[in-house]
């Protein structure tokens, strides 16, 4: 199908059983979030709901709740993006063969945008912001956000649709110091398009035009979060993904998407902030309140029948767990082209995403010599976290494959191939006062924390302990060690207050187990608050212990040492307690999670819908 809009995309979810109408009215506070959650979580279907109090707009989530259903949106135009995205990474293979490639010129027709004659939308008419569905998805939120928007803006030096960004940046609607329809907040974050045009207009004392598009046919939500290779438009790439050329005019000096449901105009101006949070984020914290720019509305439009999309983020996975596997499986191959000798890079969901990544590289510096330790590996890493939104990462593991081939996704193999490995003495290299998440609040600052590198190639160097060694059973003052996986011990301790305690604190932890002998099978210990939590599985390990820590201050080692400014140890601790800086975790508030039960019972709605 080639959807003309959201609603098409809809009636044809509903025809072939992806989608359910909730006719009942919801609420938008907290009520609408809750639901979308509780399906996602059972892999349920799409929602329609149709009845939202305090709207005549109604609105759907949970679209891209499945790769399977997002692979049905798109089953009539995936195979050729991919094919075009192939292309554009290497050229080469149009020449060699060029009519095995003739469908993604065909495809390629719809990537250029059509300009329609300027004026307004013969099927949109003017609304208010406070007629929109204002979703409030966490109860510690401040206010209602739009979760899946398309902000659109073009560079200053160089105006024109060719020339813009779309990207997918949470925006605020109401609550706060915001002058509710007259003012909306755009939280985004460091390497995003837009910044780099808001930099450009505040250079020239201007305020930088913005059009904030919500719904439309999805491939143009999906294209506000596509990392394309250079040189490739967002905009192209819906044309691309839809089948159809994206469809626009300016009005008022505003680009007007004519496919949206609902487009959001107005303007930032230099220097303009207002408080902006907190929002429940897909680290599963609250990003908290913090300056970020304000947009004075121009107007705010409206399709006739218009629908609302959204999504509710916390800690994976999520909704955008889809999206991520969408995007690798489009572009995961474009990381090859763009750092050599880089074979997979594996942005782990479980952990939050930008906190930890995995990947493998190659050693070819020396192939006349048997490999004893990283080299050309730790080039790769270094190119990898230079590299767009893999810069933000905190952990990155990266090895060389040897006699096997590995698999990122793979955790619990792939954690276990480097742990064998590793030399602890040698293999972890630290950045320190650098730039991390925005999102992530274990740093020192906003955007601020550090990184650490975890090479190992070459020969396995120990064995990993199946179970807790006793000397971590025998520690006074820690309790209740549990197995999170081969070579991986949770400890628990007391609670962490500061930086100060807790270094003597760690001091006296490794002269404990020094004292009772070494533990070469247990290279890594996690000192957490539950241990119980922490080893229960796999995804609670990845999501507690690397996004509670910041790898400067917070990565310890028994019987460490500096040797010429390079840290080293026998075994590393991460520190992954809770501190008092760091973000609350979301947590479902209670009496909504009763309320909306009403919607699952006999003759309800969601009755025949499955729950998590």
């Amino acid at each position: 199908m080639i959807y003309r809009s959201l609603e098409e995309c809809i009636i044809d979810l509903e025809k072939n059983g992806h989608l359910v109408r909730i006719h009942e009215e919801v609420d938008p506070h907290l009520e609408m979030a809750a639901i979308h959650m509780k399906v996602f979580e059972a892999g349920g279907p799409a929602l329609l709901f149709e009845n939202v109090k305090g709207s005549k707009f109604r609105a759907v989530s949970n679209l891209f709740g499945t790769v399977e259903r997002s692979k049905f949106i798109f089953r009539e135009t995936w195979e050729s993006v991919q094919e075009v995205i192939a292309l554009r990474n290497d050229p080469m293979k149009a020449l060699k063969n060029p009519f095995k490639h003739v469908g993604a010129g065909f495809a390629a027709k719809n990537a250029l945008p059509l300009k329609k004659s300027d004026g307004m939308p013969a099927a949109m008419r003017e609304i208010n912001i406070a007629e929109l569905p204002l979703i409030k998805h966490w109860q510690e939120d401040g206010g209602a956000f739009v979760t899946l928007p398309q902000v659109y803006s073009e560079d200053p030096e160089k105006p024109g649709i060719m020339n813009s960004n779309l990207g997918m940046y949470r925006v605020q609607l109401n609550g706060n110091e915001y002058e509710l329809n007259k003012e909306v907040g755009i939280h985004y974050q460091i390497h995003r398009g837009i910044g780099i045009h808001q930099d450009k207009a505040n250079k020239q004392g201007a305020p930088l035009k913005v059009s904030i598009f919500i719904g439309g046919p999805p491939a143009h939500t999906l294209s506000a979060v596509m990392p394309l290779p250079e040189g490739m438009s967002e905009l192209t790439f819906a044309g691309l993904l839809s089948g159809r050329r994206f469809r626009y005019s300016y009005v008022d000096g505003f680009c007007v998407s004519h496919d949206a449901d609902f487009v959001i105009t107005g303007e930032i101006h230099p220097g303009e902030t207002k408080p902006e949070g907190p929002f429940g984020d897909h680290l599963g914290y609250y990003s908290l309140t913090h300056p970020f720019p304000v947009m004075r509305v121009h107007k705010v439009y409206a399709k006739q029948n218009a629908i609302f999309p959204f999504t509710v983020v916390g800690r994976p996975p999520q909704e955008d767990t889809a999206f991520g596997a969408l995007i690798h499986e489009l572009t995961g191959s474009a990381i090859k082209q763009e750092i050599p000798g880089v074979k997979e890079v594996h942005a782990v969901d479980a952990a939050g995403v930008h906190p930890l990544l995995f990947a493998i590289g190659s050693e070819r510096y020396t192939p006349y010599q048997q490999i004893k330790q990283p080299a050309e590996l730790l080039t790769i890493a270094n190119r990898i976290l230079g590299t767009g939104q893999l810069s933000l990462a905190k952990y990155l593991f990266i090895a060389a494959e040897d006699k096997k081939p590995l698999d990122t996704h793979h955790v619990e193999e792939f954690l276990a191939f480097i742990l064998e490995r590793i030399d602890l003495r040698r293999d972890i290299h630290f950045q320190t006062n650098t730039t991390i998440d925005t999102l992530d609040y274990s740093g020192t600052g906003l955007n601020t924390g550090s990184k650490v590198i975890f090479a190992a190639v070459g020969d396995k160097k120990r064995d990993l302990c199946q179970e807790v060694p006793e000397i971590l059973k025998e520690i006074p003052g820690y309790e209740k060690a549990a197995l999170v996986m081969p070579g991986i011990v949770a400890i628990q301790g007391t609670a962490f207050t500061d930086y100060s305690q807790a270094q003597e604190e760690l001091k006296s932890f490794s002269m404990s187990i020094q004292q009772k002998g070494s533990l070469p099978s247990c290279p890594l210990i996690i000192l957490c608050d539950d241990s119980a939590f922490m080893s229960a599985e796999l995804n609670n390990f990845l999501w507690a212990a690397f996004t509670r820590s910041n790898p400067s201050h917070d990565i310890y080692g028994i019987n460490s040492q500096y040797e010429f400014k390079h840290w080293a140890c026998d075994n590393v601790i991460i520190d992954a307690r809770i501190k008092p800086h760091q973000a609350p975790p979301l947590i479902p508030d209670p009496a909504v999670e009763e309320n909306i039960k009403r919607l699952f019972v006999h003759g309800a709605s969601l009755s025949g819908v499955p729950t998590a």
